[in-house]
């Protein structure tokens, strides 16, 4: 079986690839976010789940940007840069040398923050520039150690680039910050279960095509989408942390 799971939990690993396939498109971010806390019930160390989610996330990014480069905001994205890559290098080497406790408790902390907002329709937003500032470098810092950093990240770009070059900025920034992530693994010497990865990309594949095809539905009924999103993920961090 996959990774040496059973049966059960190969099936069960399978669909939490389909819902992080069908979320990152579907929203244009949090895959990672979404998925990684119920991946870790299944095995509760992230080092083993993040690689495979990083080679993911640049296949299918790079996939959706083979033909959408010229809708990038890339003014936005250089000016932004500098407040978050250093931050999420910090943060890879935190996620390498740090307990896997802590980084569990880490993971389901930020996700029961998410969920908290989500279901009570609590924006994440800004409104100076030193606080956009922080926002992108806790968003650089959280998504170095987890990848689960985007919302944050999202708040501020949502008000500096616009709607329509919003999702392909966005992958650009993500394909960017994994590669980062990627290349420290590399040089760190971190198993990156590539045969693993390669063998779940049909199965993300599914969820990517779900994604895209949902898109549309989801921005109309953004609201109502994230409040059900954000019950669920309230559910499993409490869990989470209680299992902990």
């Amino acid at each position: 079986m996959l990774l040496d799971f059973s049966l059960d939990q190969t099936l069960i690993i399978a669909l939490l690839f389909v819902w992080a396939g069908f979320v990152r498109t579907g929203l244009g971010f949090g895959g990672a976010a979404l998925g990684l806390p119920l991946m870790l019930f299944v095995h509760n160390d992230p080092r083993l789940w993040l690689p495979i989610i990083g080679t993911h996330l640049l296949f299918f990014s790079g996939l959706t940007l083979r033909t959408r480069m010229h809708n990038v905001d890339w003014q936005y994205l250089r000016r932004s840069s500098v407040y978050i890559i250093p931050p999420a290098i910090i943060g890879v080497f935190g996620l390498v040398s740090l307990p896997i406790l802590w980084l569990n408790v880490f993971i389901y902390s930020i996700t029961l923050f998410y969920g908290l907002t989500w279901l009570f329709n609590r924006v994440i937003e800004s409104r100076r520039k030193w606080a956009d500032k922080l926002l992108l470098v806790l968003g650089g810092y959280v998504a170095g150690t987890s990848l689960t950093g985007a919302p944050l990240m999202v708040a501020v770009y949502m008000r500096n680039v616009s709607k329509d070059q919003l999702r392909d900025t966005l992958f650009v920034l993500w394909f960017i910050l994994v590669s980062i992530k990627m290349t420290t693994f590399i040089v760190l010497s971190v198993d990156l279960h590539f045969p693993a990865a390669l063998t779940l990309i049909p199965v993300a594949a599914v969820g990517h095509m779900l994604g895209l095809k949902a898109h549309n539905a989801i921005m109309r009924n953004d609201l109502l989408f994230k409040r059900w999103v954000g019950g669920g993920l309230v559910l499993v961090s409490a869990l989470g942390l209680w299992h902990l």
